[in-house]
């Protein structure tokens, strides 16, 4: 295939990225989505979120969808969003051609379960507004990540 399923969305991305699921693109995949959160005007903290939920879902796709293979493709495409009430946002998909698994069997473990490893989905989860795990049509995986800016108040300017 070597190549994303059709967008979701109804534009194309502002941003796509095609990289393998090799470790050593982690840290430039992570960089590249922070500067872009805060080009988009989200604060330390939150471009921080953003940059770590993406992180630990190309950890994933690498670690179990792929099984630590560092050839398998993976896509990350981005698009700004924006609403009628001074809000705004960013969508981040993330797209492979790994293992398809049960959307409903992605789950973090029991916080109670204390040892190292294992929480990136419980992160994903807690650091972003909206995540959605689909099976694509043929192969692979889709990982939906949204985050929302809190809206600017009239005459406060937005800080990009």
């Amino acid at each position: 295939m070597n190549r994303p399923s059709p967008s979701p969305y109804t534009s194309a991305p502002d941003l796509h990225l095609r990289l393998v699921s090799d470790p050593n693109y982690l840290s430039g995949t992570r960089e590249l989505v922070a500067g872009v959160a805060k080009r988009l005007g989200f604060g330390e903290e939150a471009c921080g979120h953003i940059a770590l939920a993406v992180d630990e879902a190309l950890c994933n796709i690498i670690r179990h969808g792929y099984d630590k293979r560092r050839d398998g493709p993976i896509w990350v495409s981005l698009w700004p969003s924006a609403d009628g009430n001074g809000s705004a946002g960013i969508t981040v998909v993330i797209e492979d051609e790994a293992k398809q698994i049960d959307p409903g069997a992605i789950k973090g473990r029991n916080l109670d379960d204390i040892r190292p490893g294992g929480l990136g989905v419980h992160i994903i989860k807690e650091v972003m507004d909206e995540v959605r795990y689909e099976k694509r049509d043929k192969v692979g995986m889709r990982l939906t990540l949204i985050k929302h800016r809190a809206a600017v108040p009239a005459g406060k300017g937005g800080g990009a």
